[in-house]
């Protein structure tokens, strides 16, 4: 036992001093701009470093993240309000109110009975489900703008029971079916994310600022004109990826109707419990649905979800605070999401974009948009969030695409599209991924993998049908 401890240690801290080599080559190694500070540049140091111990793991994921908060502070410049600003963002709060909706669905049996439904309708095979998954999420992202909301709070809960009714779970039996539809549902989701003007909270931030930056209309119609058609092409494959790459032990279920129907009989008529989750789901994506109408911020709706399941007794404080995965989240996906807002504030990535356009400056805009697209998609590994991803690097791209000619239609719709599908490259990419990961269906090197071939695939379509198609339609 002690020589088993003592090599988990020799271990754990040869990680460790990996971690502190790449923040060293980082800080030390790499020419740093004159734009940014050496404060900013200790922090981008301790985000790669943040990044590979996500990968490395020496600790746990919350835990590592609480180490980098305290590292921005004292090297990075960082004051302690500004650096635990990340545990007030709104992202966030949403994140762990969808995880309360998602306890009250299943806790009551509510989110069980809608999966013997859909399985009923379309459980022939798990490919199928995963199919009839994505298009929930699709049918949500027209009319709910938001996709923590809809897959956090809808098609989770579902995509989980989905995988328990079949006796699939986190740990030995999760390959049967759960790390299939986990991963597949997950990279739907960021295509749908991707067709919608209302797909994802930063498209509509995307149009305002290509109508201030570059006097670029879009509307929802045309947003949807231009993405319907590479979106569908990308929505048929990425779960034929996911089985691929995971490929679940259950595939064909001919019986899965007649044993859907045997277990609703047995559930009996919906349940008083049942009835309260049900009407507050529906509030809840209402005042999703009509934000534009009353102006509440969707976080404060869900809120306001969660804080009824409490009064009404469908759930006490302790189901709550009982949800370990939730909290846990809380601490590294808030923490990560500040470090990476704090990379745009100290100008970092504005700098790699505008030195991106520095170097390929002397190519023609074909070549230059090929190449800053597949930077600008590949470096989504370094945020934590589509918003600031969006924010801190759109703007800088477009302006120099657009000083070497390049149609404005073609450059925004590749950012704003590309933008959302490279949020399926990791588990922290977007709002919903950490609440699919947290599932823990899917190791991290099983959703990673699965993530950069979805990637691969989903860059092809877009570059090749999703060029022509746009040319077709006269968007360049």
């Amino acid at each position: 036992m002690k020589q088993r401890n003592d090599s988990i240690m020799r271990g754990r801290l040869a990680r460790f001093a990996a971690l502190l080599l790449v923040y060293t080559a980082v800080v030390w190694l790499l020419p740093r701009p004159e734009s940014v500070s050496p404060e900013g540049w200790r922090l981008l140091g301790i985000f790669a470093a943040t990044i590979a111990g996500l990968i490395l793991q020496p600790i746990s994921g919350g835990a590592l993240v609480l180490a980098a908060i305290i590292a921005a502070i004292i090297l990075g410049g960082m004051t302690p309000v500004e650096a635990l600003a990340g545990f007030a963002d709104t992202t966030v709060w949403l994140v762990i109110a969808a995880f309360i909706i998602s306890d009250a669905l299943i806790k009551t049996g509510l989110a069980r009975r809608i999966a013997l439904l859909f399985v009923r309708a379309v459980g022939r095979s798990s490919l199928g489900v995963c199919y009839a998954l994505a298009s929930t999420d699709l049918v949500l992202a027209s009319i709910i703008p938001s996709n923590a909301a809809r897959s956090g709070g809808v098609v989770l809960p579902i995509a989980r029971s989905i995988a328990e009714l079949y006796n699939s779970r986190p740990g030995p039996t999760a390959a049967l079916m759960g790390t299939f539809l986990m991963t597949g549902v997950y990279q739907s989701i960021c295509v749908t994310s991707a067709m919608f003007f209302t797909g994802q909270a930063s498209n509509p931030l995307a149009a305002q600022m290509a109508g201030e930056a570059f006097s670029f209309q879009v509307t929802p119609l045309s947003w949807f004109a231009a993405a319907v058609v590479p979106g569908l092409c990308s929505l048929a494959l990425v779960p034929l990826i996911a089985q691929r790459l995971a490929p679940p032990g259950i595939r064909h279920t001919p019986e899965a109707r007649e044993f859907a129907a045997s277990e609703l009989k047995k559930m009996g008529p919906t349940s008083r419990a049942e009835r309260i989750v049900l009407g507050i789901f529906l509030g809840v994506c209402g005042a999703w649905m009509t934000t534009p109408l009353h102006g509440i911020d969707i976080t404060t709706t869900a809120m306001l979800g969660a804080v009824a399941l409490f009064f009404t007794g469908v759930l006490n404080w302790e189901d709550a605070t009982g949800n370990r995965a939730a909290w846990d989240i809380f601490i590294w996906y808030g923490g990560l999401l500040r470090l990476g807002k704090a990379l745009a504030e100290e100008g970092i990535t504005s700098a790699f974009a505008g030195g991106v356009g520095g170097v390929l400056g002397g190519f023609g805009w074909p070549v230059l948009l090929g190449v800053a697209l597949l930077i600008y998609f590949y470096a989504h590994y370094g945020f934590a969030s589509i918003t600031a991803h969006m924010l801190s690097m759109f703007v800088p791209f477009g302006t120099v695409l657009l000083a070497q000619g390049a149609p404005l239609g073609l450059v925004f719709f590749s950012f704003a599209c590309f933008t959302n599908l490279s949020a399926g490259l990791t588990n922290y990419g977007t709002t919903p991924s950490p609440m699919f990961f947290a599932a823990r269906y899917a190791s991290f090197g099983q959703w990673w993998k699965i993530g950069f071939a979805a990637s691969v695939v989903n860059l092809a379509i877009w570059f090749t049908i999703g060029f022509g198609w746009w040319k077709l339609i006269g968007i360049w």
